[in-house]
């Protein structure tokens, strides 16, 4: 079997594009065996049906924005690019259907032609829909929590190449786990998200000192639908950033300066710097002191997309754990002191998001009011000392790590962290009880 160059899948040519597979951080690459590029959910089930004859193992990639090796794989590699566009518009249920391939920037823009939203999404919109759902991708919210939370309904191709639906009503309890599946419960192929009539939103943007931002965090998240910061280690600066619908009228950044700030400083000359903190480690404080005070305070009204939604040219590779949201504060404090008296040079800032709690079994906010601490490294920069020091903090305040990022935890601490992590595992073994779609890193995290 194997993909040819009009993109369907057949039966024949077993031989298929073949080649190695780099993800976005480039910190992960694989080798398959073979490559598919379906054009249909049939295709798709019949490339899973193949892949099982010749004893392959089978993964779906989108744009590997994961940092994780959660879509390598050595035997078929499913790339669902033609699988891309709205299904269907549910006004009366306040849903779209829309095909797992799609990009989120393509259903973001489609959604506001037709005057709707989703409530809430992730600091950038390049991920397909079903990579950034099923990793549990998401973005900052008082009361409105992942992408993933948003899910309505879903389909995917089990191992046998049958096709699964499930809702809150239909398969319940497939829809409980596989909303954020990591791919090891079949492979999704259309989601069916709740939207909401368009808005607009205020951002509210601004510098301010890491101790008031600590002194007042409960304040500034209660006061706010959507609170966020930016710390910048070797100093004391953080950027705020404040979203709150509004009445309008819309407010967008002024084009050059949307440019100068967004592109210029926030990438290009971010770039640079990270290639001088790169080449000699011993700038790096002076060039975060800089950095910190290089955005003003700025304020504007736009559609959600293009206020939650930002441009990230500068490679990196991240690690980002939840914890729970009353442990935030102490947790970044812990985390600064082991930086300060550390002889880490970092670069890249510290962010910390929140998310309520949800339903969803492997949620990283899974029963519980969340707080994000993400940290990053420049691409090509040594970052393991970092992340495992990092590491250490997190985990003692009963840590989760994201599911699309780096870290080291296995299937015995996850277990502990996760109420029901069991409940997952044995789907899964129901599901695809040899394993079709896993690798070494489910096997890892999920065990064997």
């Amino acid at each position: 079997m194997g993909s040819t160059t009009n993109g369907t899948y057949r039966r024949s040519g077993r031989n298929g594009r073949n080649g190695t597979w780099r993800n976005w951080g480039g910190n992960v690459s694989a080798r398959p065996a073979r490559q598919a590029v379906p054009a249909s959910v049939g295709e798709l089930a019949e490339a899973v049906r193949g892949a099982a004859e010749d004893g392959l193992r089978v993964k779906a990639v989108g744009t590997g924005h994961s940092f994780t090796a959660i879509a390598a794989t050595d035997g078929l590699l499913i790339r669902p690019h033609l699988l891309t566009g709205i299904r269907r518009i549910d006004r009366k249920a306040m849903t779209v259907t829309v095909e797992a391939g799609t990009p989120l920037k393509r259903l973001n823009v489609a959604l506001a032609r037709e005057g709707l939203s989703l409530a809430n999404m992730g600091d950038i919109m390049e991920q397909t829909v079903s990579g950034a759902t099923s990793t549990g991708t998401h973005g900052t919210g008082r009361d409105s929590a992942s992408i993933a939370a948003q899910i309505r309904g879903l389909e995917l191709v089990t191992a046998d190449g049958s096709v699964l639906t499930c809702s809150a009503r239909e398969n319940p309890e497939v829809f409980a786990a596989a909303r954020i599946g990591l791919g090891a419960l079949g492979i999704v192929t259309a989601i069916t998200f709740a939207v909401q009539p368009l808005f607009l939103l205020t951002a509210r943007e601004e510098p301010m000192p890491l101790p008031r931002v600590l002194d007042r965090f409960d304040e500034l998240w209660a006061e706010n639908e959507h609170f966020e910061f930016y710390w910048f280690p070797h100093t004391d600066g953080t950027i705020t950033k404040r979203n709150n619908r509004g009445a309008g009228p819309e407010r967008p950044v002024p084009p050059l300066r949307g440019w100068f700030e967004d592109e210029f400083l926030s990438n290009g000359v971010f770039q640079a710097a990270n290639w001088a903190g790169r080449a000699v480690p011993a700038t790096v404080p002076a060039i975060a002191r800089i950095s910190s005070r290089a955005l003003s305070a700025r304020s504007y009204t736009d559609i959600p997309y293009k206020v939650f939604t930002s441009p990230r040219r500068v490679r990196f590779v991240e690690m980002e754990y939840a914890v729970p949201r009353e442990a935030a504060v102490e947790a970044v404090r812990e985390l600064k002191a082991m930086i300060d008296r550390s002889r880490l040079r970092i670069s890249f800032p510290v962010e910390v998001r929140t998310a309520p709690a949800d339903d969803i079994t492997l949620s990283t906010a899974s029963g519980r009011d969340t707080a994000y601490i993400a940290v990053h490294m420049f691409r090509g920069t040594p970052y393991r000392s970092y992340f495992t020091a990092a590491e250490r903090v997190f985990t003692a305040y009963e840590g989760r790590p994201h599911w699309g990022k780096v870290h080291t935890r296995t299937a015995e601490h996850l277990a502990e962290v996760y109420p029901r992590f069991g409940e997952f595992t044995a789907l899964r073994d129901r599901l695809d009880p040899d394993r079709r779609f896993q690798n070494d890193h489910l096997r890892r995290v999920l065990g064997p």
